[in-house]
């Protein structure tokens, strides 16, 4: 059951209004990593949740996010309002002057109408909540580069308000994935190919005038990774095991380049 305070989350106050600016709003409004698209994610997100205390948490969020979705549309119509009376204005998007009458519309910034290809659902919690995460990221930077257009200082302080509990909702899902007790790596039921799953494809190679110098780091040399050079050239031969039951895919050896000669 949902209640409608009238009353902001977070007042909101606009000195300088800047249709152009309330245009780029419209991206947190209606946009892929925008309030409504949050607020849906998590609310459907926990109607499917059969664990009683993250489904708690979701809903928690989700309606939060809804709080947020009406101080953005708050802020995109005082910041569109001259778009009512003025035909400069107005130039300034006149979709959202003439078929929008300047107000908020469930729209990106530009024009193009929500849609729930947006959320991501799977039905599985813990992928569920690393797509939480990364939304919440998301969404963190785009509020951070509108604080960085913006000039009113009325806004930003709506702006920041909104960009911080972005983080306080990561904290969360991070926390509560971590509680599930699952190893990092362990996705649905399905085990991985053994051996396969250690290894990695070197797959940009080339040096000089053939390609920048390959890198290596903990994504691809340490713990257990066989590093596979080249896999195009090769011929992956397949799975053996050894004596410890683990699988490893061996490779032929990288095939030789000859030397370019230039005329």
């Amino acid at each position: 059951m949902y209640h409608h305070v009238k009353k902001l989350m977070y007042t909101v106050r606009v000195d300088d209004p800047d249709p152009r600016f309330g245009n780029m709003l419209l991206e947190q409004f209606g946009g892929a990593n925008g309030e409504l698209a949050a607020a849906m994610q998590y609310s459907i997100q926990g109607l499917n949740c059969d664990d009683p205390a993250r489904k708690d948490m979701l809903m928690d969020i989700g309606t939060e996010e809804l709080s947020h979705l009406e101080i953005v549309g708050t802020l995109a119509r005082m910041h569109l309002k001259p778009m009512k009376t003025d035909r400069t204005a107005a130039e300034a998007d006149p979709l959202v002057a003439i078929a929008g009458g300047g107000g908020a519309t469930l729209c990106n910034s530009m024009g193009n109408p929500w849609t729930a290809d947006y959320l991501k659902i799977t039905g599985e919690l813990d992928v569920d909540l690393r797509s939480n995460i990364a939304a919440e990221a998301r969404a963190k930077i785009v509020y951070e580069r509108l604080i960085n257009f913006c000039d009113d200082t009325g806004t930003k302080d709506a702006l920041q308000f909104l960009m911080t509990r972005e983080i306080t909702h990561m904290k969360a899902f991070l926390l509560a994935l971590e509680s599930l007790g699952k190893p990092a790596l362990s996705v649905g039921l399905i085990p991985p190919t053994p051996g396969l799953v250690d290894q990695y494809f070197n797959d940009s190679t080339g040096e000089s005038d053939e390609g920048d110098t390959d890198a290596t780091g903990p994504w691809n040399e340490g713990n257990g990774w066989e590093r596979v050079d080249a896999p195009a050239f090769q011929e992956l031969r397949p799975l053996e095991v050894n004596g410890n039951g683990h699988g490893t895919r061996k490779s032929r050896p990288k095939m030789e380049r000859k030397a370019k000669t230039r005329k």
